[in-house]
């Protein structure tokens, strides 16, 4: 490899700042903060979400559209048991 043209690949704190929980992975990303862990200095990036805490990885975004697909599903019947139970009532009345 070729000198000082490769971004320095080190150890670096991450925080989740929607749940406020910070992990250490290996990377390149340039910071200017830094905090401490465990008595070790590491360059700190925020993060406003990782896979901690997005919806799609927690499994939180299948819930709320499996919700939503029931209460339509219900909504769209619901209002079909009802023009049938009126037909069957003004059948009843014209005997």
């Amino acid at each position: 490899m070729k000198k000082d043209i490769h971004p320095e690949y080190r150890d670096v704190a991450f925080i989740d700042l929607s749940i406020n929980k910070t992990f250490i992975i290996k990377s390149a990303v340039q910071t200017k903060e830094t905090t401490e862990i465990d008595g070790v200095t590491y360059p700190l990036y925020k993060l406003d979400t990782s896979s901690a805490s997005h919806p799609f990885y927690t499994g939180a975004q299948t819930r709320i559209v499996e919700a939503g697909r029931v209460e339509k599903f219900r909504a769209k019947f619901a209002a079909k048991k009802e023009a049938l139970n009126a037909a069957a009532e003004a059948a009843k009345a014209g005997k």
